[in-house]
């Protein structure tokens, strides 16, 4: 019997965000904003979009002995995750320092701190935890080696679902555990070494109804290099589902999108969870585009992810 519907192995960090008038150049000083500091980090957020719908989440991170640990843990305990698993000490939690200017253009410097000292020899310490996981997700915020450890440890049959953010090249035996492996537009071109234009543009435009047939060369392609299936998502267009038996085109509800910061950690913790209760990956993708829709109509990242009764009401 599974201990936990969703296991996320990934990151933790605490965001620092400023609004400047512009971004300095060399050598310049500018006057920002008071600072704002919240809870973040690729694996924060997915565990925390997934509790907050209803999600018996754990979270296997590595923060800071430090007060932005302390936050993090304490926003984790608050939306339900289980930070049973989270590890303390070693170096000062990650921080991403972010510049926000009028436009909403942000710079973004990340200290990876605890994360990058996320080792796998933690995992295997963790071994008994992500053999009880019904899915384990992960992203790439964390070393290499890590995540190819989670790969080997997990329990025959615990699924495995992988964001490659930010992209890196992935072992064969890593993208052959991905059930599904999800990129997005961005992350699809850097695996398939910029593939041919999909169309015009950076993406579907809002509202699209019609996905360009390059999307689907670019996720039978991804299938081709060993996945067992493959999500692409599109932003405003929905998402796109790749395995064995095909490719579906999930269109999204239509919404006023207000900011985008963390939609796509929303749309994978809730992707993973539905797959980790039992939900047939077309079925989960059209929960998570729900999930997706409903948080991009607020600003922040975890501040903007719904309930399930907020998810009902689209």
């Amino acid at each position: 019997m599974h201990g936990c519907d969703l296991l996320v192995v990934g990151s933790a960090n605490a965001d620092l965000v400023t609004a400047v008038e512009r971004r300095p150049a060399a050598g310049e000083t500018v006057l920002g904003s008071d600072l704002a500091v919240h809870p973040g980090g690729k694996g924060a957020n997915q565990a925390v979009a997934a509790a907050r719908l209803g999600a018996r989440a754990a979270l296997l991170a590595r923060v800071g002995d430090d007060a932005h640990g302390r936050l993090l843990l304490d926003s984790l305990r608050d939306a339900g995750v289980d930070t049973g698993p989270v590890l303390t000490g070693g170096a000062p939690t990650g921080v991403a320092l972010i510049t926000v200017d009028p436009s909403g253009d942000n710079s973004i410097v990340v200290s990876p701190g605890a994360n990058a000292r996320l080792t796998p020899a933690d995992v295997r310490a963790a071994r008994e935890v992500l053999a009880s996981a019904a899915v384990v997700s992960l992203q790439l915020e964390i070393p290499p080696e890590t995540v190819a450890e989670v790969v080997r440890t997990v329990g025959p049959g615990t699924r495995v679902v992988l964001n490659p953010s930010p992209p890196a090249d992935l072992p064969a035996h890593v993208l052959a555990a991905c059930d599904p492996l999800v990129v997005n537009e961005h992350e699809a071109r850097f695996l398939l070494g910029d593939p041919p234009d999909a169309g015009p543009g950076a993406g579907p435009a809002p509202g699209a109804g019609a996905v360009p047939g390059a999307y689907e060369e670019w996720a039978r392609a991804l299938l081709g290099r060993g996945p067992r299936s493959v999500v692409v998502t599109l932003g405003a267009a929905g998402a796109l589902v790749c395995g064995p038996g095909g490719t579906a085109l999930v269109p999204s509800p239509a919404v006023r999108a207000v900011d985008t910061t963390g939609a796509g950690d929303a749309f994978t913790g809730a992707l993973a969870w539905r797959l980790g209760v039992g939900d047939g990956l077309e079925a989960a993708v059209r929960f998570a585009v729900r999930v997706g829709a409903a948080a991009v109509t607020r600003t922040g990242a975890q501040a903007s992810f719904p309930t399930a009764e907020e998810v009902d009401r689209l």
